[in-house]
């Protein structure tokens, strides 16, 4: 769990109190299919009790399908909480994470591309991320031009979570990424595809801001629960098979 507060205008006479309290809900990884019939729809009506703002961190539908958006918003309907989100990798394996993105924001899920969004003082940024590794094994722009382009998408990814983060002026903020920007959060996966998983960037970038209070992200679905970046950030991985270890709730609650 996470605090942070922010300073409010205080009345005359009166010293200033802390910030009202966030109760951030979040999860990923839901991976929707075309034949699913309502499988998330307690999850959907739950939540809205438990929390106030709900993160959805990726990989929502299996292949980016638009039947499997269409039943995942029978669900995603159910809930009355205001929403924000990031895509994941599958929502781009049919070619369509910009219908995919129009289905979700037409459905009043607020999308992190490089926008931010503030919701009752708190702020909230990101984007989906993007893979390469981690410290010392982070791969770098060298050699073959592939290996050079591979690297300059991850620096691109970077830059739209920083453009994102940037934007606002909250003393409390959260960044949602589908991609993993620390190593705990995908330790317990094998190793060999650890650098498939996320990338330091995404931390770096995170840490050179001092209003960033919670990270969360999907992807890692065999990957630790939570770990924290170089500056102390905490970074928790909600991804649904990662949850269902913690216990019997498909979502994780924050107050920040």
């Amino acid at each position: 769990m996470t605090d942070a507060t922010a300073p409010q205008t205080p009345q005359p006479g009166l010293e200033p109190g802390p910030a009202r309290k966030m109760r951030v809900a979040a999860v990923g990884d839901l991976h929707v299919g075309e034949t699913s019939e309502r499988p998330y729809r307690d999850l959907f009506e739950r939540v809205s009790d438990d929390a106030n703002v709900l993160c959805l961190c990726g990989d929502l539908t299996n292949y980016g399908k638009t039947p499997e958006v269409e039943r995942l918003l029978e669900d995603l309907k159910l809930c009355t909480i205001p929403m924000v989100g990031v895509l994941g990798n599958h929502e781009h394996e049919c070619g369509q994470p910009q219908e995919v993105e129009r289905m979700l924001t037409d459905a009043g899920v607020r999308m992190l591309n490089g926008e931010a969004y503030e919701i009752d003082g708190v702020g909230f940024a990101g984007g989906k991320g993007f893979v390469g590794g981690f410290g010392r094994y982070m791969l770098s722009s060298f050699g073959e031009a592939s290996i050079k382009r591979f690297v300059q998408e991850a620096v691109e990814d970077a830059n739209l979570l920083e453009n994102s983060i940037r934007k606002l002026r909250t003393e409390r903020s959260v960044v949602l990424l589908h991609y993993a920007p620390v190593v705990e959060t995908v330790t317990g996966e094998p190793p060999e595809i650890h650098a498939f998983l996320g990338s330091s960037r995404l931390a770096e970038t995170i840490d050179r801001y001092d209003n960033v209070s919670l990270v969360v992200h999907g992807h890692a679905h065999r990957g630790g629960p939570e770990g924290r970046t170089n500056r102390g950030v905490p970074v928790y991985n909600v991804a649904l098979p990662v949850l269902k270890t913690l216990g019997d709730t498909p979502y994780r609650v924050f107050e920040i």
